[in-house]
């Protein structure tokens, strides 16, 4: 026979953990994954943030019912009101921008028969 140490009789018995332990292990697991959750609803992106998106991709073939990929989850009224100042913006844009008056003033500051 050789000289092993003799086998217990039956395994010993796996110990239980107390109740406040228990309490502990699932008081943290609820606090990490609360942290988790607050990580990951803070860096999503906000309405705000597709509106602005949206903005920026707003170009001269966007119509009602041409959208860019950017603007798809934005509100159709929010849509329509950045279409229509898109246009407006646009629109001053391309007005002449001359500093001219068209009305023919003299020296003394009337109009002197310049509209005849």
């Amino acid at each position: 026979m050789t000289n092993l140490p003799p086998m217990p009789a039956a395994p010993p018995a796996a110990k239980s953990i107390s109740r406040r332990t228990g309490w502990i292990i699932v008081a943290s697991i609820a606090a990490v994954l609360a942290i988790v959750t607050t990580v990951v609803w803070m860096n999503g992106r906000s309405y705000e943030d597709t509106v602005a998106a949206c903005k920026k991709a707003l170009n001269s073939t966007s119509t009602k019912t041409n959208r860019p990929d950017a603007c798809q989850d934005v509100k159709a009224d929010d849509y329509d009101a950045l279409l229509v100042g898109w246009s407006l913006q646009h629109a001053f844009d391309d007005l002449p921008k001359t500093d001219q008056d068209t009305l023919d003033y003299y020296d003394d500051g009337s109009i002197n028969g310049s509209l005849g």
